[in-house]
Parts: structure tokens; sequence; C-alpha cells
């Protein structure tokens, strides 16, 4: 297998020097997060912003926003993607319970399903009530567009995230649902474009920017995928998107968003169970649950950007308050470098790839302004240092 060497800095548009916010653990690695004059990165200062946002005010247009759409005849009125995660769980029943929406829950199922994320899906179905639909894609296709996709694109995860997406969109045409409720804006609450802050939807044009990685289907059909293999994976028409008026919103535009008051939520209201340890390269055990794949995601991240799970979790948590930027400073040097080893081979099982060839392609998205060679190396995954780290 010839895996060409990555230009990071020019894939992603990342500055050379890897520079810290001074607020949280977050680096300006991070694809689109800005860094202010002071050194406080966007996602740090709108967490201070949503300090001042009258969210009782907020509420009340959420009201009117379910008045507009809310059908009163049994019909859905709201799709909410929703995986039986924390999140989702939350924002479900928020919208059937307190704003009296019908909403119909859908899932784009995951790689493969982890024991526990299985059983978050079924207790939401059943402790929460709600009507719901899955979309498990042909396994074949899926396992041969994974694989490509993390050979030459470096993330595995690119075709969930493309069902993700675009699955809850059809599924609202073909309902005649008008609204579509996600959880968090993650543009805004993670650091990215702050024309975002006071968005309360994302707009067709934004989320076509992100769509098929900046590819068109004529790409994909060269590497030996058919129209048939890429339609499920593939958005609505736009002309139909606008046509219908299908509104895509977030709730964290209406409410208060802090991911550790929705897993205690999600816990009394929907039966969410944690993981019963925490989960790898982290500190935490209640976020990304449902998928023995996902670590992919998040390790890549850390090669390809110096910024692994705990640096995330730690970032969130010091502006929700939670813990001060010390104790996360802590969390991220004992935790970010840790590989994930639990479904290490599952998931090369799940690729078709040896474990020579997963190290190529890892190898082959390390940059050299984020990572130097160890000498004293014992394992695959110790033979890197990055050179610069939050704690120091």
């Amino acid at each position: 297998m010839d895996i060409p060497k990555k230009n990071v800095l020019t894939l992603y548009n990342l500055p050379e020097k890897v520079d810290f916010c001074i607020k949280c653990t977050m680096s300006n690695q991070r694809p689109r997060i800005k860094f202010d004059s002071e050194g406080v990165c966007s996602a740090c200062r709108f967490a201070e912003y949503k300090k001042k946002i009258n969210w009782s005010s907020r509420e009340k247009e959420l009201h009117r926003l379910c008045d507009l759409h809310r059908k009163n005849n049994g019909d859905y009125d709201v799709i909410v993607p929703c995986s039986g995660g924390k999140d989702g769980s939350f924002v479900a029943h928020m919208m059937k319970y307190k704003y009296n929406m019908n909403p119909l829950c859908v899932t784009w199922a995951p790689h493969i399903y982890t024991e526990i994320g299985k059983k978050n899906l079924d207790n939401f179905i059943n402790i929460g009530n709600f009507d719901h639909i899955l979309a498990t894609r042909a396994g074949n296709v899926h396992r041969k567009l994974s694989k490509f996709c993390f050979n030459f694109a470096g993330d595995a995860f690119l075709p969930f995230i493309y069902g993700q997406v675009n699955f809850p969109n059809k599924i609202a045409l073909n309902y005649n649902i008008r609204l579509i409720m996600y959880g968090e804006n993650g543009e805004v609450e993670y650091g990215g474009d702050d024309k975002n802050w006071d968005a309360p939807k994302r707009t067709v044009q934004d989320q076509d920017i992100h769509y098929f990685h900046g590819k068109s289907v004529s790409f994909w059909e060269k590497q030996g995928f058919s129209k048939q293999d890429l339609k499920p994976y593939m958005p609505p028409l736009k002309t139909e998107v606008i046509e219908k008026k299908l509104e895509i919103h977030f709730f964290s535009y209406y409410h208060f968003w802090d991911p550790q008051e929705n897993f205690y939520y999600a816990v009394e209201n929907t039966g969410f169970d944690p993981n019963p340890e925490r989960t790898e390269g982290t500190f935490t055990k209640y976020a990304s649950l449902d998928d023995k794949t996902d670590w992919l995601h998040y390790y890549l991240a850390f090669i390809k950007f110096g910024i692994g799970r705990a640096t995330y979790d730690s970032a969130h948590e010091i502006r929700d308050g939670k813990i001060t930027r010390e104790e996360g400073q802590a969390l991220v040097r004992k935790y970010d470098d840790e590989f994930p080893k639990k479904y290490f081979f599952e998931t090369l099982n799940y690729l078709d790839i040896t474990e020579d060839q997963f190290w190529e392609v890892i190898d082959s998205w390390r940059s050299p302004h984020i990572w130097v060679k160890n000498n004293k190396w014992k394992n695959n995954y110790d033979k890197w240092l990055l050179k610069n780290k939050v704690w120091e």
C-alpha cells in the first residue's frame, strides 16, 4: 500500500507555530478555531458570551418555533437525530415532554455497535417512549468506503458522518416534516466562525461545505463506488430542501448547553447508562459510547493536530466551570496520548487492514511541526513525542 505523506498545514490551513489558549487546554491547531490578541480561543470567548445571553428570551423564541411547526393531528412535527447518547436523548425528551412536540427520532447506525451503545438506544426508545427509525447501511459498502476514507482521507468515520448528516434530512422530507432539531452547534461551542454565535440554525450552504469532504460524486465513482453505493450517503436535492422550507436548528441556541448536565438528565429520564470504565484517551465515561471504531476518529485528530480526547473534554469542562485550567492540564498530560487498545484489532478486521498498514497511514499524517521522533520508543504508539505540550 503506497500512502503518500500528507501536508497537514496546507490541508487544514493551520498555523505553523503552536499556541495554547490561556483559558482552556485547546491549541490553535484545531481547524477553524480563532485566537484573539489576548491569546484566548473563540470557544472560550463564546463561553463568556453565553453567560450574557437572555435565555428566557431565547426560550420564548423556541416556543414560537414549536408553535409554528406543531401539527396537533398526530403527525410527526420534528426530527431529532439521536443515537441514544446523552445529548440527543436530552433534546428529544425536552422537545416531547416540555415543548409538547411529536418527535420522530432517527439514527444512522454506527460501524460496530458496542453493548452499552445498543442498550442505551433501546432504553431511549422504551423508557423514553420514542418513535424511532434506525438506518443500517449495507455492510460491505460501508466497510469499503470506510477503509478508503481511512487510507486516503485520514478518517474512517467520514461515511458515518455523511449518513448521520444527510439521513435525517431525507426522512424529514419523506414525512413532510419541516423542522430538524440537533443538539449543540459545534461551530460555536468548540471554536469556529463567530458569524454563527447568534444563529439558531444551519444553512443549506454551510451544510454543503462539509459534504463528502469537499469531493464531488464523480470523485467517489472513480474510486470504484457506484451511484447505488453512494446514494444513501448523499443529501437530498438542495432545491427540494428550499422548496419544502426545511429548517435545521440547534437546541443549544435556545437552551444553555452543558454536556455534564445533559448526562444527568438522560440518566434520570431515558435510562442512559455510562460506560462502567472511563473511555480510553480521556477521563470521562459518558460520551461517544456506541461505536467500537470511533476511537480511531479521535486518535487521528490527536495525530493530525496534537489534540486528543482529553483535550476536547477538559477544554469544554473548563469553559463550563467544572474544572480549573490546571486540573485540565493535568488530565491532558495523563490521558491524551493513551493509545486505545480495547477495540484495536476488531477495528483492523473491520477495515480489512494489517497492523503495519495501520501505522503506515497513521504516520503519513504526522507533521514535523507537531511531532518529533522518540529515540527510546518501545511500541509503535510511543515512538513519537509531541513537540508542544499544554502543561509546559
